[in-house]
């Protein structure tokens, strides 16, 4: 049977590129660690490295080891908690995953403070990642629960998901701007501003999505954004809107947190909302997880109701109705 305690030394080697200075982050000599990854390969049957004299490299082949040896270990990590929980005379726990648009909205919050009033003794751990690792989680079943922006394929096998916040945008502006002072906002308008888009941090290959989607949006919308800066961080883009380096579409649970020289309005005409989905496996719902997952579907913890509705298709003519 496999050695978890190699599977981790053959980690640290494949992230530090480097026996030597794996073996110190390990607190390890550097012999015992190169004689264990050794025996790893031979057990396997597999060159896991390149080797030379400057440096070691995974294989095409490590690189494929690794990605589920890390999805192993996870699982092992969290194994190992669930058992001491337990043997500490507790039930069991949840693990969250969540993109940072859950937290900024009153989605997780919410969620988790209605958890914790029924059960109080719930032990839940978060964990900030994105989507396409979030699901990859559920699926290795090293996550119950997933806060993501885009959900499952509708025919997946394995996960199920369903919308729980779909919150419409807001205009950010710099008090000063000129846009501030017109009633109404058109797509002219918007065409000629320095835009400020916000993507997500989490992962580069989901910077991508967002920034089309945003564009996709605004082209729709009948303009084109002329896009000067991109941040990863909402609260960024706030304080960029602020410093009078252009504007943004950010997130309206974010306006009680916008400066005094932050104007926000809404821009009815523009379909750009920003979508949080709840994923979970479908096969072997745990009683607490299929709690966890009617609190996110109640509405309770949503954005989703009169308040925040779902965007829809405005004629530009609609007024942009102030608020700040």
């Amino acid at each position: 049977m496999i050695d978890l305690r190699q599977l981790r030394y053959f980690v640290a080697v494949a992230e530090e590129e480097h026996v030597g200075r794996a073996a110190e982050r390990l607190h390890i000599s550097q012999s015992p660690l190169s004689r264990q990854i050794a025996q790893l390969e031979e057990f396997l049957g597999l060159n896991l490295f390149e080797r030379s004299q400057q440096r070691i490299r995974l294989t095409v082949d490590g690189r494929t080891f690794l990605a589920e040896t890390k999805a192993l270990l996870t699982h092992a990590k969290r194994l190992e908690s669930l058992g001491k929980r337990l043997g500490r005379g507790e039930e069991g726990g949840l693990c969250i995953g969540y993109i940072e648009n859950a937290m900024h909205t009153s989605v997780l919050p919410d969620a988790l403070k209605i958890l914790r009033t029924a059960r109080h003794d719930l032990h839940i751990a978060l964990y900030s990642q994105a989507s396409a690792d979030q699901l990859e989680g559920l699926r290795q079943r090293s996550l119950d629960i997933a806060l993501v922006s885009e959900p499952p394929a509708a025919d997946d096998p394995d996960l199920d998901s369903a919308l729980v916040l779909n919150e419409v945008m807001l205009l950010a502006m710099p008090e000063h701007h000129s846009l501030t002072q017109k009633k109404v906002l058109t797509p002219e308008d918007l065409q000629a501003a320095q835009w400020i888009c916000v993507t997500s941090g989490l992962a580069q290959r989901a910077v991508g999505s967002h920034k089309e989607g945003f564009v996709a949006a605004c082209m729709k919308a009948g303009f084109s954004p002329d896009i000067h800066l991109e941040v990863t961080e909402p609260m960024t883009a706030l304080r960029l809107v602020g410093a009078g380096l252009g504007i943004a579409m950010l997130q309206r649970n974010l306006r009680s947190s916008a400066p005094d020289n932050v104007v926000l309005r809404e821009v009815p005409w523009m379909q750009y909302a920003t979508p949080v989905w709840a994923a979970w496996h479908r096969i072997n719902l745990r009683p607490l997880v299929a709690m966890a997952r009617e609190v996110l579907l109640s509405g309770e913890s949503s954005g989703l109701g009169p308040e925040n509705p779902v965007a829809v298709d405005l004629p530009p003519t609609a007024i942009a109705q102030t608020t700040k």
